[in-house]
């Protein structure tokens, strides 16, 4: 019988094989490997919660089922239970578990400090090596794993969509219902396809600041992000140079390692997370800026994500790492002089952005910068649109009946657009207003500014 983790396992053992944390977990009598999950997990975290169930209004699965065992006290629960030797890995366990989003709400409501994100991360990746063959279609495994986390080849994959889009045979395949023959992970992501622009021009490796220089940063430019909406990391540039910043562009960055991490597949992850650590001179800029939430949080976990031998580096990494309102504001932003075509925008809160990096008030007040924008409250705002990075994806269902509570809300604003800071809620609340017969526009706050800045 495999040994329960011990409640003194301090989270990385003095002495112990640096590579091991990185080693795939393998599936015990228990379900999941809970030596592995000893590396990776210091018991305490299990012992911080007092289960006093005030994270449970926060939470987006709970809200929805009023399962306890949907919820985050419900899932600590399971978690220790199994470690504990109390619960195997059932099917019914890892359906409570799978179902988390991983939003880390739980995190901003809970008055104990618990480090949820630190206990379901490992634990899903257990659970994703362990499962049984075929739970996930070869499908998903190959847009997952091998599409999406590289950006050159998402903009192969989608250059038949974007002549399709110019001559109109995709709009009028949906009229037909001719997307209805589509597999079903196929027909979702045809679904959430934005209007893609020409592709853009790749930016320059480094580009001057406009006015005095203030401050030198590296742009990181994902891979669905940088794939889909390229504009927005170009506005992403242009908003830094108005500020004063010098910007390079490392030609060897590559995929934050999220999407893999976040599929069960930790080796490529770290791999993917070394090549970033290789790619950017921590010594020449002031700072790392992102514009994605969700490769901002994984960013930012680099310290305590890596294996012991990366860590000193990771964590210096990780400091350097900014979401760019967050860093614009602690700039001291410029204030731009010109309109929008909006009067009345509402702002949605991305997960990674206010759970897991706590970055709130930043966006809002670029916003309140531009003349004659009125930023009108959302309800529920903190509640997470059901993207989710790959969720909607992987749990369809609870996926669509977040996106329709997120809709309602949204509507119910009166605003013309919805402003939110990622590329998967900008994709899932989208396709949401299309569903819903809505003319809403939804941006991402740099593009709003990049136009009050540039005059368009």
């Amino acid at each position: 019988m495999t040994t329960a983790v011990s409640s003194q396992r301090p989270e990385s053992a003095p002495g112990a094989d640096p590579t091991a944390a990185s080693k795939a977990p393998r599936p015990t009598e228990a379900g999941v490997d809970l030596d592995w999950l000893a590396e990776k997990i210091d018991y305490r975290r299990f012992q911080e919660c007092v289960h006093c169930g005030l994270c449970t209004a926060s939470c987006p699965t709970y809200v929805e089922t009023g399962n306890e065992n949907d919820g985050p006290r419900g899932r600590i629960y399971l978690m220790r239970g199994i470690v504990d030797g109390r619960l195997s890995a059932s099917d019914e366990v890892r359906r409570h578990l799978d179902l988390c989003l991983d939003c880390r709400a739980c995190e901003t409501a809970c008055p104990s400090g618990v480090k949820y994100g630190q206990l379901i991360e490992p634990f899903k990746v257990a659970l994703q090596q362990s499962a049984p063959p075929g739970k996930r279609s070869w499908l998903q495994a190959l847009i997952l794993r091998h599409l999406f986390p590289y950006g050159d080849r998402v903009r192969l994959a989608l250059v038949p969509a974007r002549l399709m889009q110019k001559v109109g045979l995709l709009d009028a395949a949906e009229r037909i219902g001719l997307t209805k023959l589509l597999p079903p992970t196929l027909r979702r992501l045809q679904a959430m396809l934005p209007k893609l622009s020409g592709g853009g021009s790749r930016l320059p490796e480094v580009l001057p600041p406009i006015g005095p220089k203030r401050a030198k940063v590296a742009l990181f430019l994902g891979c669905v992000a940088d794939a889909m909406f390229p504009d927005t990391n170009a506005a992403t540039a242009r908003v830094l140079r108005r500020n004063g910043c010098e910007v390079v562009v490392p030609r060897a960055q590559a995929c934050c390692g999220a999407i893999h991490y976040h599929s069960g597949i930790e080796g490529p992850a770290f791999d993917l997370a070394r090549a970033n650590l290789d790619a950017f001179d921590l010594d020449s800029v002031d700072a790392i800026i992102v514009n994605a939430a969700g490769c901002g949080a994984m960013l930012k976990d680099y310290g305590h994500l890596l294996p012991e031998a990366d860590r000193e580096r990771a964590s210096k990494f990780a400091a350097k790492v900014k979401d760019v309102s967050e860093y614009l504001v602690q700039l001291g932003p410029i204030a731009p002089e010109h309109p929008v075509p909006y009067r009345k925008v509402t702002y949605h809160d991305a997960c990674h952005l206010a759970h897991a990096q706590k970055v709130r008030a930043q966006p809002r007040q670029l916003l309140e910068m531009i003349p004659g924008l009125e930023l009108v409250p959302l309800e529920e705002t903190e509640i997470c649109c059901g993207a989710a990075g790959t969720y909607n994806l992987t749990e369809p269902e609870m996926s669509e009946r977040l996106g329709r509570r997120k809709m309602d809300h949204i509507l119910a604003t009166g605003a013309e657009a919805v402003v939110t800071g990622n590329v998967g809620c900008i994709l899932q609340i989208a396709r949401k207003a299309k569903e819903f017969g809505s003319g809403i526009e939804v941006e991402h706050p740099i593009d709003l500014l990049d136009r009050a800045y540039e005059g368009r």
